[in-house]
């Protein structure tokens, strides 16, 4: 078969691959989509790639870290899905046995764990081998385009929201409007909070108002902060989030935090340079750092969706073949489009 390889400084290359076969344990999914993430960028512009990130592998790696699709195989040992199963895929796969990996948070597991799609063979390919415990049933109403954002960057922006207990009386100005933000203002203006959504991307602005979003801040032409300020009788906003792992974004969402608010960091990567005082102790604010989501957080995200017939769909602007992999990554480095995802 073949698989999206990243070869780092925005090269990649589809490679030949053996069909897997699932050891003890394990299931073989057949893809039937993978979407495309933000942290995949990292990936594809760094220097050397996935290695650039000390990530290193036997080999070349298949990308791509939002699967879903059908099981086709199981391993010996396999008791909790068989064969024709619709399934998303928690991409991490821990030790199975410390208190971490006992509450679905694999990824946090302190004997070390494995990321499918960076340091373990991903969904940019026909096939995917990984532990099945690592698998979430998808619900019947859900596409599997639907189950694949589920999967990392739409699972994440539920696990952030029910983490700052967002509620209706909220107002949330979100920075970033990528696959992330998009599925934040989705869900938030679905719980009944006002939505603040920020970018530099004019595209994406107008994606984020089909979201849901009541008011739009284009950074390139104004002052966020003061923006969110006047927007909110000078308070600030009760919850902020960012989503762009960008320092100059993750600074502005703290300070346009109101005082006892609370701000959620979203995006990977990168540091942020902050006046301890008056931005945070004198204002009282909370701040969260959120990873990802368990698996059973991934499975309620998918049955919120699903029991509020939620359209995910709207989210995807971009659809591709796997033989399209250059173009899509070239089209979503511009950082001005919506979610994109492989279909097979």
């Amino acid at each position: 078969m073949k698989g999206i390889v990243f070869l780092g400084d925005r090269k990649l290359e589809l490679q030949d691959f053996d069909d897997p076969t699932p050891g003890p344990g394990e299931v073989v999914l057949e893809i039937k989509a993978s979407g495309m993430c933000g942290s995949d960028l990292h990936f594809y512009r760094a220097a050397d790639g996935p290695a650039t990130f000390g990530l290193v592998t036997d080999g070349p790696t298949i990308g791509g870290h939002e699967p879903c699709g059908i099981v086709a195989a199981v391993g010996a040992g396999v008791e909790t899905f068989a064969v024709g199963d619709r399934v998303m895929n928690h991409h991490y796969s821990g030790c199975g046995s410390c208190v971490d990996c006992g509450e679905g948070w694999q990824q946090l597991c302190r004997n070390g764990f494995v990321v499918y799609g960076a340091t373990a063979n991903g969904a940019h390919a026909p096939y995917m081998a990984a532990k099945a415990d690592t698998m979430v049933a998808l619900p019947h109403e859900l596409s599997f385009a639907a189950g694949a954002a589920i999967s990392c960057g739409t699972g994440t922006a539920y696990s952030a929201l029910a983490r700052m207990q967002l509620s209706s009386d909220d107002t949330i100005a979100i920075f970033g409007m990528g696959p992330v933000g998009l599925s934040t203002a989705l869900f938030a203006n679905h719980m009944g909070a006002r939505v603040i959504a920020i970018d530099l991307s004019s595209e994406r602005l107008a994606l984020a108002k089909q979201m849901g979003a009541h008011e739009l801040i284009n950074g390139t032409n104004a002052d966020a902060v003061e923006a969110v300020l006047q927007l909110t009788g000078g308070r600030g906003a009760e919850k902020t989030i960012d989503c762009t792992g960008a320092a100059p974004a993750r600074a502005q969402a703290v300070r346009s935090t109101r005082t006892w608010g609370a701000c959620c960091f979203v995006g990977e990567g990168g540091t942020v340079e902050l006046d301890v005082s008056p931005d945070i102790l004198r204002r009282q604010l909370t701040i969260i750092g959120s990873w990802t989501f368990s698996s059973v957080g991934q499975a309620d995200c998918a049955r919120y969706v699903a029991d509020r017939r939620i359209d995910l769909e709207q989210l995807f602007t971009h659809r591709f073949a796997l033989d399209q992999a250059t173009d899509a990554y070239e089209l979503f480095d511009q950082q001005t489009t919506g979610k994109g995802v492989f279909e097979f």
